[in-house]
């Protein structure tokens, strides 16, 4: 989008992006603290942000601890994206194979919830976009429930994130049923479920995996032991897709959670040392609108109305990244109800 920076200028157009939830809310709030603790003389030292868009804890009733609220393909695919962070100094890059082993339990303050999170993309430029040349840790990632990253390394190692078209699987084959596609997979002739199971736990090297069980149970919830036949879908990723829209979607009384955390570990100007959060908790509305949709549409809606307004006038490809710009944006996204809480631990 920047290489329309200069166009937008001449033609004297606001181009606002990133200005939804993730990227947008936390941007906000971000750059908020940021400047801040520069104008206080400080120094940010690490920024480690997580987001996730989930179902809320009563409603997170799967295996996964997930549901659809867009398409299953993009989730899975997003997950094949190489991460890439900043961390002690040292730049990390987790392949997207590794993607899934890299995630952690997250400490977020509220016990009520147990988050796991993997970085998300490439974290390495927010040195330069949040200003923030003195961080030695700035990691952006994504937040899941514990045991969503168990049951999706299986999956990958499975083979069932491959794109790859499959001859059993096309629209054109016969039917085929998950214990055979299981088998066809692992390569073995065994279709039965207790002998399936035990060639996934060899393959996923499962025996000293603590979540063994929570895995296989997994496997069997989704019907991989089953004589359930599948919906072909051409490749084993679009396979897995149609079962996962079919079982994982939202119910009508269910609702949505959005959680996002910043945490600044901050050196003051007398070089003590402070550690700030912001956060935000986001539920969906039963019989109205998702958090998703509220704070992807509230955000955007309003910068939206501050350009026709003219209360925001700077032309060219813009970004919240200064306070000039987020400042008016905060303001009116709290009197929607929608906003952070900052804390000093």
């Amino acid at each position: 989008m920047m290489e329309y920076d200069q166009a937008a200028k001449d033609a004297g157009i606001t181009v606002m992006n990133e200005i939804g939830l993730d990227p947008g809310i936390d941007h906000l709030y971000a750059v908020k603290t940021i400047e801040e603790v520069h104008k206080e003389g400080g120094k940010l030292k690490e920024f480690i942000s997580f987001c996730g868009g989930l179902p809320a804890p009563e409603d997170s009733n799967n295996p996964f601890g997930y549901k659809f609220s867009w398409s299953a393909r993009g989730v899975l695919l997003a997950l094949k994206n190489v991460a890439r962070y900043l961390e002690n100094g040292k730049v990390v890059e987790v392949s997207g194979t590794d993607l899934m082993d890299s995630a952690k339990k997250l400490n977020t303050g509220y016990p009520g919830f147990a988050f796991v999170g993997y970085g998300n993309r490439d974290s390495t430029p927010y040195d330069k976009r949040y200003n923030i040349p003195e961080a030695k840790t700035i990691i952006r990632g994504t937040m899941r429930y514990d045991g969503f990253c168990q049951l999706v390394k299986a999956l990958v190692i499975l083979g069932f994130l491959s794109e790859e078209e499959e001859a059993h699987l096309s629209a054109n084959a016969s039917d085929i049923t998950w214990s055979q596609v299981i088998s066809k997979v692992l390569g073995v002739q065994e279709s039965s479920s207790e002998g399936l199971q035990a060639a996934i736990i060899e393959k996923c090297d499962l025996n000293n995996n603590d979540h063994k069980a929570q895995i296989l149970d997994g496997m069997r919830w989704l019907g991989f032991f089953s004589q359930e036949k599948v919906h072909r879908r051409g490749s084993l990723l679009d396979t897995l897709c149609a079962t996962l829209e079919e079982k994982m979607q939202y119910g009508e009384k269910e609702r949505d959670l959005v959680f996002l955390q910043h945490r600044f570990e901050i050196e003051l100007k007398d070089g003590t040392q402070q550690t700030r959060t912001s956060t935000l908790v986001e539920y969906g509305k039963i019989g109205g609108y998702s958090a998703m949709a509220t704070t992807v549409g509230v955000p955007c809606g309003i910068a939206t109305q501050l350009v026709l307004d003219r209360k925001l006038t700077a032309t060219g490809v813009l970004a919240p990244m200064s306070s000039e710009i987020n400042e008016p944006i905060i303001e009116l996204l709290e009197q929607e109800g929608i906003g952070m809480v900052e804390k000093i631990l």
